[in-house]
């Protein structure tokens, strides 16, 4: 009897080998350092729509929030002349309250801007209609700041005021009140400028405005042909809000001094 153990292989050993040469018969699927997968996906040209539209979706949210904020809040103005010199200098970027006059009281001192009066002469500007619809449509979302068919002014006499320049002191007197105009450029006086003289009471519905820089400023004083005060002062629904502070350049960053005091004793007017 012969024992053939010998020339066997081990129990499981051919198995293994078969095993063995199975995997060395299969390519290694693990890609070697650095290099892209085989079965890596390339990007997809779709994917390209899917942020473009993503992004549309972006400007789209932020000119809606933009003319909101512009169309009840605050909207940006742009000064292009130094008539309001040393409060607001020519480039400054300001930024005017929605709130004033539309929810709360106008007062004397306040630096507004308003579209300007149809008693003040047509607009200066005549771009050209492509130019004018463009630049109306980024002013209406918000975008560009307010343009040359807006004034900005300060405030001197409310509806009913008697406004007076000016006294022996070269004081303008409202209601029989002399007031120190503190926020005139050093050396500057009231009664400054063309059209300085004035006597007026301001009509309903009605504010009068004056520049800061008197000697260069083209306000009520200039534009008040009937010199009753009629045609230079500025209808109150023509305001489109109160200048609260200045946006740009930085160096100038912050909110408007507020002169409260200089006509803190003004008297009501007289009935």
């Amino acid at each position: 009897m012969t024992d053939d153990s010998r020339n066997r292989p081990p129990s499981g050993a051919s198995s293994d080998a078969s095993a063995h040469r199975a995997a060395s018969d299969t390519p290694d699927d693990r890609p070697a350092p650095g290099e892209v997968p085989a079965t890596a996906e390339h990007p997809r040209p779709h994917h390209r729509w899917v942020f473009l539209r993503e992004l549309a979706i972006v400007v789209v949210i932020a000119l809606a929030l933009s003319f909101l904020v512009k169309t009840f809040l605050v909207q940006p103005f742009s000064i292009p002349s130094p008539s309001m010199e040393n409060t607001l200098i020519t480039g400054d970027r300001i930024l005017v309250s929605k709130f004033t006059p539309q929810h709360s009281a106008l007062h004397r001192g306040d630096v507004v801007v308003f579209s300007k009066p149809n008693t003040w002469g047509p607009d200066e500007s005549n771009p050209g209609p492509v130019k004018r619809i463009v630049k109306d449509a980024l002013i209406g979302v918000g975008v560009l700041p307010g343009g040359p068919d807006h004034l900005v002014k300060r405030v001197i006499g409310l509806p009913g005021d008697h406004v007076v320049c000016c006294n022996s002191k070269d004081q303008i007197t409202v209601n029989e009140y002399a007031i120190t105009e503190k926020y005139l450029p050093p050396g500057e006086k009231s009664d400054d400028g063309p059209d300085a003289r004035f006597d007026i009471t301001v009509p309903a519905g009605k504010v009068w405005v004056l520049g800061d820089n008197r000697a260069d400023s083209a306000d009520s004083r200039v534009h008040n042909l009937d010199g009753k005060g009629v045609d230079g002062t500025v209808p109150i629904s023509d305001i489109t809000g109160q200048v609260v502070a200045i946006a740009w350049p930085i160096s100038r960053i912050g909110g408007l001094p507020t002169y409260g005091s200089v006509f803190a004793d003004v008297p009501k007017p007289r009935p």
